[in-house]
């Protein structure tokens, strides 16, 4: 269950910081609200996840995920390159969160 829990801070993660472009320098009342609030679920998701997984492997798969989501609706929804060294460079956090998972106890 902690696995899930911190796939959807990473999920947060992403969603805030994908909120940050909306807000404006945070001058934007509904966009910044929302992106508070999903910083704040991002954190108590990650904090709750690091109660039974270790804290290095909690925090490397929530920044990887973050990075990895974040840069790909960057994409999608920006229009941001996504060239080949991109991807490739994308796919070996994701690799990288993968191992983690596999060489985890919990």
């Amino acid at each position: 269950m902690a696995w899930w829990i911190l796939v959807l801070a990473g999920l947060f993660e992403v969603a805030w910081a994908i909120g940050l472009k909306y807000t404006e320098g945070f001058s934007r009342l509904v966009p910044s609200a929302l992106t508070l609030a999903a910083m704040a679920a991002s954190m108590a998701l990650l904090g709750l996840a690091m109660k039974s997984l270790p804290v290095g492997t909690s925090y490397a798969v929530w920044v990887g995920v973050g990075a990895v989501g974040t840069a790909l609706l960057g994409i999608v929804l920006f229009g941001e390159p996504a060239n080949a060294g991109r991807l490739v460079s994308l796919g070996l956090i994701v690799a990288g969160i993968v191992g983690l998972k596999l060489s985890s106890a919990a």
